[in-house]
Parts: C-alpha cells; sequence; structure tokens
C-alpha cells in the first residue's frame, strides 16, 4: 500500500485555508499532517470551523519551520502577502513542494509586484516559481517545486481571453473586464465594508482600474498575446457570500462560431473548463462550491464586439481547489483527484 503525502495547510483560519482543509480531507492519495494559525494556536480545528466537527482530529500550531520541515511533504501557504514569501524559502531549502495562495509568487515581473504590493524580498524565487493557471501551464505545474496560485478575478478572466489572443481572434486594445464577486473574496478578518448592514441589499463597484488583480491580468495575457495588453478591469461587490461572474467586452471582426470553437478546443480535455453550448450563459449558482469554470459568449456583428461571460466560485476554481488541482498536477495524481464535486442543481 503505497503511503500517503503529507499536506501542511499554513494559515488554515481563513475562508481559503478551510476550503484547503476540506478538499485535502477527502482526498484519496494525501492526508492533512499540519494545521497552523497564529490566532488560533491550541484550538481544536473544529472549534475554529464547527462544521468539520467529527472530520478533522487536529488542532491549529503556532508556525515553526523547523516543525514543519518534519511533518509535511507539501504545503498549501493560505497566508497574506509578503508572509508567504519568508515561510515558502526554507521549505523550498528543505525539498518540499510549495503552492502559494498569496500574490507573492504570482508575477515575473519584479518591479510589477513591487508597485501594486510591497518589495519582494526573495526576487530569486520568483524565476523558480511557475504561475498555476492549471488548463493554460500544465506542462510547466508538473515539474515545478513552486506555484503561486493564481487570483480569483484573474482565474475567471484569464481563462475566457487566453485561448483568443493566443489565436489573434480578438484585438489586444479596448478590452473590458466587468465582474462581480460575492463577499468571501475579502477574507475572513472583519472589516466596516463587509458587515452585514454594508453589504446587504447592496452593490458597488470598488478600486475601478486600480485593483492589485489587473496587473497580474496584464502580465499573463501579454505573455499569451505576444503583445502588450492592457485592460479595464473593473470589479463589484454583490450581496452574495461566494462566486464571481465575469463579464468580458473584446473588439474583433471573427464570427461567434470562431470564438467557440476556438474556446472549445482549447478546453476539450479539460476537466473543469465548460464552454457552454450556443444559447446557455453561466450562472454563479451552477459552480458553486466546485472547481468548474463555466464560459458563456455571444458575438455582436453589428457592434464587431464579442461579449465572453465566465463564472467561477472564487475560493475554489479562484483559490483553494485550483490549489488543490495544481498538487494533483505537481504530483502525478489524477487532475481531478479530491475536487470532482458535482454542482448543487438548485
Amino acid at each position: 500500500m503505497t503511503t500517503k503525502k503529507r499536506v501542511a495547510v499554513i494559515g488554515a483560519s481563513g475562508y481559503a485555508g478551510a476550503e484547503v482543509v476540506r478538499l485535502i480531507s477527502g482526498h484519496p492519495h494525501v492526508s492533512l499532517s499540519l494545521l497552523t494559525s497564529r490566532q488560533y494556536a491550541g484550538q481544536s480545528y473544529d472549534n475554529v470551523f464547527p462544521a468539520f466537527t467529527g472530520r478533522i482530529d487536529l488542532s491549529c500550531e503556532t508556525f515553526s519551520s523547523d516543525d514543519a520541515i518534519q511533518k509535511a511533504d507539501i504545503f498549501f501557504l493560505a497566508l497574506p502577502h509578503k508572509a508567504s514569501m519568508r515561510i515558502a524559502a526554507p521549505l523550498l531549502e528543505a525539498g518540499k513542494k510549495v503552492i502559494d495562495l498569496s500574490a507573492d509568487f504570482r508575477f515575473k515581473n519584479q518591479s510589477m509586484y513591487e508597485k501594486y504590493y510591497q518589495p519582494h524580498e526573495y526576487p530569486q524565487l520568483l524565476k523558480k516559481a511557475v504561475y498555476g493557471l492549471c488548463e493554460i501551464n500544465k506542462k510547466q505545474i508538473s515539474t515545478a517545486d513552486l506555484i503561486g496560485n493564481p487570483g480569483c478575478y484573474p482565474t475567471s478572466i484569464l481563462l475566457p481571453l487566453i485561448p483568443l489572443l493566443r489565436e489573434k481572434l480578438v484585438d489586444l486594445t479596448g478590452i473590458i473586464a466587468d465582474s462581480k464577486s460575492g463577499v468571501s473574496g475579502a477574507g475572513r478578518s472583519p472589516s466596516l465594508g463587509t458587515l452585514y448592514c454594508e453589504v446587504n441589499e447592496g452593490f458597488k463597484a470598488y478600486k475601478v482600474a486600480e485593483h492589485r488583480h489587473e496587473p497580474e491580468m496584464n502580465e499573463n495575457l501579454s505573455l499569451a498575446a505576444g503583445e502588450n495588453v492592457q485592460i479595464l478591469f473593473v470589479p463589484h461587490l454583490v450581496p452574495m457570500s461566494r462566486g464571481i461572474v465575469s463579464t468580458i467586452y473584446a473588439k474583433t471582426q471573427t464570427n461567434e462560431m470562431e470564438l467557440r470553437e476556438c474556446l472549445q478546443a482549447a478546453y476539450d480535455t479539460c476537466p473543469f473548463v465548460r464552454v457552454l453550448p450556443d444559447g446557455r450563459l453561466p450562472n454563479a449558482s451552477h459552480v458553486r462550491g466546485t472547481n468548474y469554470c463555466d464560459i458563456g459568449l455571444k458575438y455582436s456583428k453589428e457592434k464587431e464586439i464579442a461579449v465572453l461571460v465566465s463564472t467561477i466560485d472564487n475560493l475554489i476554481k479562484g483559490a483553494a481547489g485550483q490549489a488543490v488541482q495544481n498538487m494533483n498536477i505537481m504530483m502525478g495524481f489524477s487532475e481531478t483527484d479530491g475536487i470532482d464535486a458535482i454542482p448543487f442543481p438548485v
């Protein structure tokens, strides 16, 4: 019998960390061996998240690199930006596999990361890291030791656009991405802007043309196109707990059939991207709790604009699910292991 690989979730008390714990707990080839949380150190995990009562028997621990290296083989870092880079370095030196859910290893361009985040203390690791957009970078992921797990908004926008940019089917200029996200995208730490009375029955745009995910998108879209691409990104907060719907507008002189065939060819063998048939557009509720990204499209011949609509669960395909998918590819497991849940029909 093959020994299961041991998994540590560093920062297990946030929403993304909790989702990693949930997914790993049902995985056939790995087992949880370490959960860390500075805030809840010493407390049983089911006290932090009562939903895990009777399912997770570990307690939260304070992180120690020496201790962690002895306890696990694969590390998921569900930590704030900057905290991850400091923890990743000694783990990598010890030969561990690291999947980082922060932005610390998403950029190849160090100056761009530092412009939107903070000085990078381990720039040498940026060259080692692979951007973990699974359907696009699967080959590189399969041999990687360090993954920069993509942001939730970028995942929902890059997957519809990258195949079309690679095939030169849409113009590189004038692309607009209009996205709506549930409140869990803001994380678990309490803040005024995410209180129930501030969010319920509301609907607002925020960080228009200045969100930190925009440069992440531009870097990867430019790599796909082979030329500089600068999109306009407008995020919105909607009163639901989870989910993202992104509507993307791109100029093109092609037709809807060619656009659809391009997307279908790109994702025909990808288990978690569903290109919807003509006449159907995505709904956030249809991917809730799953690792799917649904993509639909319409083309306005008169305006020569393609309208692409995609939806993901921001905590699964936008964070924890894609992180586990990255692990599966890195370790040579089946890509769907532990994350092949069927969506709720209602």
